[in-house]
């Protein structure tokens, strides 16, 4: 039986191997799924120097409902630090993998997104509550090119902020999806940083 290993290895070439599920991922050829492999993506080995932080909420903390469907549906304010200062452009995405398997069969994914910006100029340093940084909005699971806030419908989900700093400018165009964004960072990406909210929903 032969595996198909050579893309995976492509993937993680130049992003500090943030694919911690990466040897659970292998398969025979013709079964690798590029879309399920970005969706084990972690925190844990994301870069110590760079950071993305928020002054509503702390790391693995609870996201206030004011940035929720409960409250104004406005994304929060977002801090960048210590970019590289090799950096060309910077990737925002926000998702969720902790949606119900109904959601899951639903809309035939595993993760939902939320959030993507690509082409950020690298010197943003803030993004102001309630906007959208600098640069080209992609498209969030209900395909609409805007921030979509924390609703889950079931219990406490985890929402990732992941920021990166890539070498290149994206050749995409606006309402691009997170995947496609995603594969053309591929070999791209010089660092990484994330940050974890958390929401339930009021009873």
């Amino acid at each position: 039986m032969h595996f198909r290993v050579s893309f995976s290895v492509n993937i993680l070439r130049g992003t500090g191997k943030i694919f911690e599920k990466f040897s659970l991922q292998l398969a025979p050829s013709g079964s690798v799924s590029p879309r399920k492999i970005f969706a084990s993506t972690t925190l844990n080995n994301f870069s110590k120097n760079m950071k993305i932080e928020s002054l509503a909420f702390a790391h693995n903390e609870l996201i206030p409902p004011k940035y929720t469907c409960d409250g104004e549906s406005i994304s929060p304010p977002l801090h960048f630090i210590d970019v590289p200062s090799q950096a060309q452009s910077l990737v925002l995405i926000m998702d969720d993998p902790d949606i119900p398997e109904a959601a899951k069969q639903s809309y035939g994914i595993e993760v939902w997104d939320h959030w993507t910006v690509f082409n950020i100029p690298p010197t943003t340093q803030e993004v102001s509550e309630g906007t959208n940084p600098a640069g080209v909005l992609g498209k969030n699971t209900r395909g609409n090119t805007t921030y979509g806030s924390p609703c889950p419908p079931d219990r406490e989900h985890r929402y990732f902020f992941k920021l990166y700093a890539l070498d290149t400018m994206l050749d995409l165009k606006e309402g691009a999806t997170k995947h496609e964004v995603e594969l053309a960072m591929q070999g791209h990406i010089i660092a990484q940083a994330g940050l974890i909210g958390k929401y339930n929903r009021k009873k």
